[in-house]
């Protein structure tokens, strides 16, 4: 689970907050994953041939609880996540538990941590260095797609970047994703994402925000999005569970930079707030997205 504390941007080595238990299921080779339990926050053991670290096989899931204005407690669209794991850990050649399981998991998990519950970036896009290529697991929320842009992330912050935009590896042309967010451009009223063909994560919060674009009677497209597109952009914005929908206020590409539409007359501005106030239950869910805990 992610820390209930909020991000502003796509952080990718942030430092988690231990809660007071953690959910456990174990699961045998060759078999199904056990019924699990909580167990108060700790250490686990590892045996040092663990394939998690000598070949980083290893995939995780993130996702938030929302404390509503009356109390109640709420998760958005858990069963994605769920789904969006067992494809991972089939890519990963893992086992993985049955989407029931992962949200009573989460579920529970979140009732015994109730007691924690309750702006702009600059982006430089990356010329050398990929962050995922074609038939590899860059559509996989795995533990190795993190490490490498560690490198790219540290140097544009140095140079007082918030964050680094990655092209594809195939002709260094084309947008894809920034360290830990899907990336999102607007040009009058259509809205362009890239295509998640494989080396894209398919987020839960990008589909969320196309199906709240499309309603609102945005043209949304799913595509190839050369990097000149971008730069001639109205707007720019970037989402992720850890950083729902934030606004990228410029992006520098060859020493050019290019600055966008912010504030609150802004596209990403109105999808934040209808987003979110479906999470927080300030909106009605016609979607049938909230899933309620307690």
């Amino acid at each position: 689970m992610a820390s209930p504390s909020e991000q502003t941007t796509c952080e990718t080595m942030n430092s988690p907050m231990p809660t007071d238990y953690m959910f456990v299921m174990k699961c045998s080779e060759g078999e199904n994953f056990l019924q699990g339990n909580l167990t108060p926050f700790g250490n686990i053991e590892l045996s040092p041939s663990a394939a998690i670290l000598n070949f980083g096989q290893g995939i995780f899931e993130g996702l938030k609880a929302y404390r509503r204005e009356e109390g109640r407690i709420t998760l958005f669209r858990p069963e994605q996540n769920a789904i969006r794991m067992k494809m991972g850990a089939e890519r990963m050649c893992m086992p993985s538990p049955s989407t029931e399981q992962f949200v009573d998991a989460v579920k529970q998990t979140v009732l015994a941590n109730k007691r924690w519950g309750d702006t702009s970036i600059n982006v430089i896009v990356e010329e050398k260095l990929r962050q995922a290529i074609p038939n590899g697991a860059g559509g996989v929320k795995a533990i190795t797609n993190y490490a490498p842009v560690f490198r790219a992330v540290t140097q544009a912050k140095t140079k007082g970047f918030s964050d680094v935009l990655f092209l594809d590896a195939k002709t260094g042309r084309n947008v894809e994703e920034l360290s830990s967010c899907n990336i999102f451009i607007v040009k009058g009223n259509v809205i362009s994402t890239p295509a998640t063909l494989g080396t894209i994560l398919p987020g839960v919060t990008r589909k969320s925000i196309i199906d709240i674009a499309l309603d609102s009677g945005y043209q949304v497209q799913e595509c190839v999005i050369p990097v000149e597109d971008l730069m001639d952009a109205d707007e720019v914005f970037c989402t992720g569970t850890a950083v729902v929908v934030n606004t990228v206020g410029s992006i520098t590409y060859q020493g050019k930079r290019v600055e966008y539409k912010t504030g609150v007359e802004s596209v990403s501005r109105k999808l934040y707030a209808t987003l979110t106030g479906i999470q927080m239950g300030r909106i009605e869910d016609k979607m049938g997205w909230t899933v309620e805990v307690d």
